[in-house]
Parts: C-alpha cells; structure tokens; sequence
C-alpha cells in the first residue's frame, strides 16, 4: 500500500514542479525573442521578469542556483549589448 501513496505524492510534486518550470521557460523564450526583436523597453521589461522567474523557481526548488545564475547572466549580456 504505501507505493501508491507515494506515487501519489509524486504525481502532486510533478505537477507542480512541471507547471513552475514551463512559466519560467515561456519567460525566458519571450525575454530572448523581445531581445532579438532589437526594442530596447520591451527587453527590459521582459529581462526584468525573466531574471524575477528564475529566482523564484531556485527558491522553490525547482531550477538550481547555478543554473539560474547562468541563464541570468546570459540573458543580462545580452540585453547589455543592445
């Protein structure tokens, strides 16, 4: 019996876990394509949400530190390129 609850458990951690981690990648795919669109404001405003996503996936656990970090960075050079 306790093989089911745990699988039941995993599938609530999944779920959650799964619904953060899209967010956060939408986030970042709509702050690469605003960086790419070449408009100065709208990569800010979209940086600026991506880098406040990713902290808070490392705070639930769900992304690691380092991992968050390195997409930070990336995405922070290049909004400073522009």
């Amino acid at each position: 019996m306790p093989a089911t609850k745990a699988h039941r458990r995993s599938e609530k951690k999944y779920t959650r876990n799964h619904a953060i981690l899209r967010n956060t990648r939408t986030t970042v795919s709509n702050a690469r394509k605003a960086l790419a669109s070449g408009d100065k404001v709208a990569a800010e405003t979209s940086v600026q949400l991506a880098l406040s996503v990713l902290d808070k996936a490392v705070t639930k656990g769900i992304l690691h530190k380092n991992n968050a970090s390195r997409r930070k960075s990336r995405l922070a050079l290049h909004l400073n390129r522009m």
